[in-house]
């Protein structure tokens, strides 16, 4: 598990940005974090951008593949819109969203569509290609199934993933596999990563043969890991007790 950071209060460089940051720590500069850049690419257009109090309270792990950072920087342009009432359409922000990081756009429009959903609206799958930041509708729905994610005591950096990955070109588009059945799902979705990223980590396959054996309708690791998740039919109360205490792991129903 990373350790928890003190709290502390940190300048930027430009007194602009009064820096906050607490829960996991992250070991670098504020000026590198995505939410202060998200910051900047705003300051970029608006120059005259009033000065802020950032404070982050960092939850989720990194070198997980789930995005934490990404989510972060996407949310900090969501926000700073709101608070200073910006005139930059979504598809403004989304573009800039994508300069942060290739899924910061992802995060960007499902946090529209999720403040849209709190308001009687609904939320919808979003379908990514290119390098993850041109965003399509999907009709998928996985209503009433259940996610369990398990991250272990320890990371992937992106650098490592990558190295060793060879993507293929499918035979079949994963937008039309997607169509099909879920239960489908197992013999025909797979992530590239997992192929050599297993291997330098023989414990993520044997959480992934984990959760099938508890009962996963499909199991996979989350981008470039070192997360799993598996897709349930049912809620899993007791799921934080599958795995030794150094692992996270948390459950919810799933959202769209």
């Amino acid at each position: 598990m990373s350790e928890r950071a003190e709290s502390h209060f940190i300048n930027t460089k430009d007194n602009r940005i009064h820096w906050y940051q607490t829960g996991i720590t992250v070991d670098c500069d504020p000026e590198q974090n995505l939410c202060v850049k998200a910051y900047r690419l705003l300051q970029e257009l608006f120059p005259e951008l009033p000065p802020v109090e950032m404070h982050l309270e960092k939850q989720i792990p990194f070198g997980a593949g789930l995005g934490g950072g990404s989510s972060d920087g996407s949310h900090t342009l969501l926000l700073l819109r709101e608070l200073f009432k910006l005139q930059v359409s979504d598809e403004d922000l989304e573009s800039m969203a994508a300069r942060l990081g290739a899924d910061c756009a992802f995060f960007c429009r499902c946090g529209n569509r999720l403040n849209t959903a709190s308001n009687h609206g609904t939320m919808q799958a979003q379908y990514c290609e290119g390098i993850g930041h041109e965003l399509v509708p999907h009709t998928l729905s996985l209503k009433g199934k259940y996610f369990v994610i398990v991250k272990p005591p320890f990371g992937v950096s992106t650098r490592e993933a990558y190295s060793g990955v060879h993507p293929k070109y499918p035979v079949e588009s994963l937008d039309k596999i997607l169509n099909r059945t879920i239960y489908k799902w197992k013999d025909c979705i797979h992530n590239d990563f997992e192929e050599s990223v297993f291997p330098l980590y023989p414990q993520l396959g044997e959480i992934k043969q984990s959760l099938y054996d508890k009962g996963a309708i499909y199991s996979s690791m989350s981008g470039s890991g070192s997360a799993l998740f598996g897709i349930f039919e049912d809620e899993q109360p007791d799921c934080t007790t599958w795995f030794d205490k150094e692992y996270i792991v948390r459950g919810h129903c799933a959202l769209v």
